[in-house]
């Protein structure tokens, strides 16, 4: 069938790139036409359905190297119980033209989308939902926003009741039904006048009500499913306890038409699986709610209401109706309501709930300041510029919930499962009741009928659904409370694995703000005047050591001029004319460079160096004037973290534009194994190629502009928080805090997430694999041993419940997660061999 998608294209300048995007697309199989509009920014393809997909067409886009222009929602959906389920809806919403991925989450009971909107949208996902024979309440909200969490409220007080109603109702029935079996039991009834006849209507008067009421969850759905041809957990419950409960209510009321031996009801065995298994899915639910603490959390901190200030009256309202531009007035004590820049007034401000630093930050006149963070002593006023969903906080919400709801690669095994699994389970069920009737001893009928709704009680595709995205949002979670965001999922798996970690010197084991510590004139030279000469010739530099010069200038009360004909070297240094001198500062390539020899202070030099200090040399008027030597102090914990990490028997190595005596030098004051000096900002991603052919799958940790490239080149990319915007959008996974400890605490929480997948996966596939052959009747002739229907339906409520609660144990994850780190005996001995073998490509660079 063919479709046509309407999609908005990001990136295109020129006639050029229109033609380059519609040779693209049309080199797409199943691609028919391609019609790009270069001033309307759209592409207008007309495809077939049955060869590809509007994910195909978003894909061709961007393999062209432009931006598919498409919107991402998230919502609830109710009634979903199994993967079964969840493979359904997603089928349902990637079928949709326009979508480009669906993906749905049991855990959270959500369904997240991508998809072009000039082609579909909300209404047509609850359509789609609905058809699949499930719900998407009436308004779309956001997945774990405050309506959903009183809905499950609701739904958590209705299953109590139910359930309370199911096991006052399912106690007396097994304990009838189960005495009957023994003969002073029986004999009792018989004199209390309730012979076995009358025995079975009082079973099926206390049964039908638990059938009807509770069960009723199950048959509806698994009604819905059979209909959809996709049948699910409840079909097998429904299946398995409706044929136990119909074979009773023949027993009961026609017993004539079975044989004299197979006249025994099984009342008991269908009320008791409804409630076992009603028991493990009210537990499922709560433990579900536990698994999204995190997002309640974070929704918890905002504030509800701000005073505002308007036409010069201060007036309190609510926190959804400050708009950009309002003057908001913040009290000590209070929270403040929105993202903003003070404009009056000066405070300190509590901001540990957003970046994990417990020291408070002075808030100035020009100052950007953090919705959702506390105002401590003082009082100011501010202007709001990000509200709703542009601020930092929801911000941060929409990528936990997006990591939370990714699939992980390690998930596909699973998926397949699932698609065949229900099916499977259907057939081996009438397998074991047609083999029992055949071969079974009498009564046959009997056998076979237990046998059969064992193995559909017992089959349990919930644990498989949830095995992977309960793990998921429970560390995701917990790692966002740690200030530690995954802005993908699959970073998560990624991470994991990852054999290496590759940090940015500056930013990342430092603290980014160097000070200038020495300086050494040459002969004939004043030192004040050097001092001044090259303040000035770096006032007009972004560069962190430029602002260390100039600021030790200012100390020093220097008037520093203004320097003309500027020009940054990247990867050497500055120049510039001061006072009608050419001054030239950089480090010493930057002096070979410019063919000035800095002999005379070598041994200054290398004892800078191995001070842990960056030597630069400053050049006037063509003669060599001084060195220079900043110092940018190393991060508290930095050494502790790298420590962690060897401790988890990773690889770590340091990038560096400094010298090799430096770079040397911070090594092994952290015990870094790897060290890359002298690398130019351009050639960091080649630096983490190398890395990544020598140790494999590599993770780069930094914060800057030209980190960007390697960010994008490593496994996963870690950006701290206090680093550019650029860095922090080319990122996997963002470090709040910037602090050099929460490195090895991302790592944990990917590797123990993964371990608890892994487990998790395990005993999903061990429990059925083994206990549905059992089910089945595999032991009877060995053992005589048959599985009751009862301990099936208690069997597979706790199958999904020890997925959860395996799950949960993750949010136990602190930043003291590795009690003692170990020492790593080859810390830092291979500094030098890495640097060697890496040296014929990074012999030129600057500091930082």
């Amino acid at each position: 069938m063919m479709q046509t998608l309407e999609i908005g294209i990001s990136g295109m300048t020129c006639a050029a790139c229109a033609a380059r995007i519609e040779k693209a697309l049309k080199r797409r199989p199943g691609v028919v036409s391609s019609r790009v509009n270069l001033a309307a920014e759209t592409a207008s393809i007309e495809f077939d359905d049955k060869l590809a997909r509007a994910a195909d067409v978003a894909a061709a886009i961007a393999d062209a190297g432009y931006t598919p222009l498409v919107e991402a929602i998230e919502f609830p959906v109710r009634g979903m119980t199994c993967a079964s389920c969840t493979s359904r809806v997603e089928k349902a919403l990637a079928g949709l033209p326009g979508v480009v991925e669906a993906s749905v989450n049991l855990a959270s009971e959500s369904a997240r989308v991508r998809y072009a909107p000039a082609r579909t949208g909300p209404a047509e996902f609850r359509r789609a939902v609905g058809e699949a024979g499930y719900e998407v309440p009436a308004e779309i909200a956001p997945a774990g926003d405050g309506a959903g969490d009183a809905q499950r409220e609701r739904e958590l007080a209705s299953m109590r009741r139910e359930l309370a109603a199911a096991v006052a109702l399912s106690i007396p029935v097994a304990a009838l039904a189960m005495g009957s079996l023994y003969a002073p039991v029986m004999r009792w009834l018989e004199l209390q006048g309730i012979a076995e006849p009358a025995l079975n209507l009082v079973l099926f008067a206390l049964a039908t009500p638990v059938m009807i009421w509770p069960g009723r969850r199950f048959f509806l759905g698994g009604w819905k499913a059979y209909r959809h041809w996709a049948p699910d957990m409840n079909s097998l419950v429904m299946t398995g306890t409706g044929a136990a409960y119909l074979y009773s209510v023949v027993v009961t009321f026609a017993p004539q038409v079975l044989p004299e031996n197979a006249r025994h009801t099984y009342f008991e065995a269908a009320a008791v699986v409804i409630t076992l298994v009603f028991l493990g899915k009210f537990l499922e639910a709560m433990a579900k709610g536990r698994a999204s603490d995190a997002i309640r959390k974070l929704l918890g901190l905002r504030a509800r209401t701000a005073r505002v200030l308007r036409e010069g009256v201060e007036e309190e309202v609510p926190i959804e109706s400050v708009r950009p531009g309002d003057v908001v007035l913040v009290r000590p004590g209070e929270k403040i309501p929105v993202d903003g820049t003070v404009t009056g007034g000066s405070s300190y401000v509590d901001e540990s709930m957003i970046t994990g630093e417990p020291v408070p930050v002075a808030k100035q006149p020009g100052d950007r300041v953090i919705g959702a963070t506390i105002n401590q002593n003082g009082a100011f006023r501010f202007q709001a510029e990000a509200v709703g969903a542009d601020t930092v906080l929801a911000q941060i919400i929409r990528l936990v919930q997006g990591a939370q709801s990714a699939k992980l690669p390690i998930q596909s095994l699973a998926d397949r499962v699932v698609a065949v699994f229900t099916p499977v389970v259907l057939v081996i069920a009438a397998l074991t009741a047609i083999i029992w009737l055949a071969y079974g001893p009498t009564p046959a009928l009997t056998f076979a009928l237990v046998n059969a709704v064992a193995v559909l009680v017992i089959a349990c595709p919930c644990a498989m659904g949830l095995a992977t995205p309960a793990a998921v949002m429970v560390g995701t979670g917990r790692a966002a409370e740690l200030g530690v965001l995954f802005r993908r999922g699959e970073a998560l798996e990624t991470l994991s694995r990852v054999k290496a970690v590759v940090l940015d010197k500056t930013g990342t084991l430092t603290r980014g703000r160097p000070e200038l510590t020495d300086l050494f004139v040459a002969e004939g030279f004043a030192e004040n005047d050097v001092r001044l000469w090259i303040a000035a010739a770096e006032a007009a530099s972004e560069h962190p050591v430029a602002h260390a010069i100039v600021k030790a200038a200012r100390e020093r009360n220097l008037e520093i001029p203004e320097a003309e004909d500027f020009e940054a070297v990247p990867g050497y240094g500055v120049v510039a004319r001061v006072m009608g001198r050419q001054v030239h500062v950089g480090a010493d390539r930057y002096m070979e460079r410019l063919g000035l020899d800095v002999a005379p202070f070598a041994g200054v030099a290398r004892r800078l160096a191995d001070e842990a200090k960056t030597p630069l040399y400053a050049a006037v008027d063509g003669r060599l004037a001084a060195t220079l030597a900043v110092s940018d102090p190393i991060k508290a914990g930095a050494r502790e973290a790298i420590a962690r990490l060897h401790a988890m028997r990773m690889q770590v190595a340091m990038i560096t534009g400094d010298n090799r005596r430096t770079a040397h030098a911070i090594a092994r004051q952290l015990a870094i194994d790897h060290v890359l000096a002298e690398v130019l900002p351009g050639d960091k991603a080649q630096a983490v190629v190398q890395i990544q052919q020598r140790v494999g799958k590599t993770a780069f940790v930094g914060d800057g502009i030209n980190d960007a490239p390697a960010l994008a080149q490593a496994d996963v990319g870690l950006a701290m928080g206090s680093g550019t915007d650029i860095a922090i959008e080319t990122a996997d996974v963002t470090i709040m805090n910037s602090e050099a400890q929460s490195i090895p605490a991302a790592l944990a929480v990917a590797r123990k997430t993964l371990r608890t997948i892994r487990v998790n996966l395990f005993w999903a596939f061990f429990y059925n694999v083994i206990l549905i052959p059992v089910a089945a009747g595999v032991m009877y002739p060995f053992t005589g041993w048959l599985l009751n229907p009862v301990l099936a339906g208690a069997a597979m409520g706790l199958s999904s419940l020890f997925v959860l609660t395996n799950s949960l144990r993750l949010k136990r994850i602190s930043l003291g997660i590795l009690s003692h780190p170990a020492e790593h005996p080859q810390a830092g001995a291979q500094g030098a061999e890495m640097e060697l073998a890496l040296q014929p490509v990074f012999n030129r660079g600057d500091a930082g």
